[in-house]
């Protein structure tokens, strides 16, 4: 997936340069939004990432050309937001998924799916915007859908908690420790067994490095972030600093 997805960018990249014109992905999950933001830090080009509010987890990647700054470009260009209300019934992201899914559109088309009381809001490609507004069905219940200015959208809240430990150095299986309030030793058991994922993928390596905005994900126990590292204490420990994400 990653060499795909590498590639792709290359040629966007290109093609940016070449014409001096905004080329954009599709909607990256996750994983692939730390990929690429990895790829392009290495590679030293300008790449905006925006799922049309802050706090989305699927993301378009934007290539600008020199001319353009990141501040000056409307994501609003190419990402739309389509509002879905029903007025009977109670209706989960899966629902919303499968029907949209079964208008035909491809996943990567859409990026979050905010579900909120009386129905969802759905970011989607520009492109698509007309045909999601065709949905008048959602399971058993009817629906109706309208655009909303990604302005007037309420960016969803990412409620955490703060963790602070200190840590002989910054191993996978010492920051699992620390975030999640668990042994080294049940940690490192864990992580093998598969239950950890650094970046949106597996780690199986409990002596595997982890850096600053790291993210990491542990079966049964959801997601939490490294977001600092600190100075050393007397003994020679590393204060670290995360968020649980709640």
């Amino acid at each position: 997936m990653e060499d795909s997805l590498l590639r792709r960018a290359e040629d966007l990249l290109d093609r940016c340069a070449r014409t001096y014109t905004v080329t954009a992905t599709t909607f990256l999950t996750p994983a692939e939004v730390m990929q690429l933001s990895g790829w392009a830090k290495r590679r030293g080009c300008t790449l905006l990432l925006s799922g049309g509010v802050e706090n989305t987890e699927r993301k378009v990647g934007f290539f600008l050309p020199d001319w353009l700054a990141p501040e000056a470009f409307d994501v609003a260009e190419e990402i739309r937001a389509v509002r879905i209300t029903h007025r009977f019934g109670t209706l989960s992201h899966r629902d919303y998924l499968g029907a949209l899914l079964g208008l035909g559109v491809k996943r990567e088309w859409l990026g979050d799916i905010l579900v909120e009381d009386g129905g969802a809001t759905v970011f989607c490609l520009k492109s698509i915007e007309p045909h999601l507004l065709t949905l008048e069905q959602v399971g058993r219940w009817g629906v109706k859908t309208a655009p909303i200015a990604l302005t007037d959208i309420t960016p969803p809240e990412r409620k955490v908690k703060a963790v602070s430990f200190t840590v002989q150095s910054a191993r996978l299986d010492a920051v699992t420790a620390g975030l999640f309030h668990l042994s080294r030793t049940a940690a490192a058991d864990r992580i093998r067994v598969g239950d950890v994922h650094l970046n949106y993928e597996l780690c199986q390596r409990p002596d595997a490095a982890v850096q600053p905005g790291d993210i990491l994900s542990l079966r049964g126990s959801g997601k939490a972030q490294l977001t600092e590292v600190g100075g050393q204490s007397r003994k020679g420990r590393v204060f670290l600093t995360g968020e649980l994400w709640l």
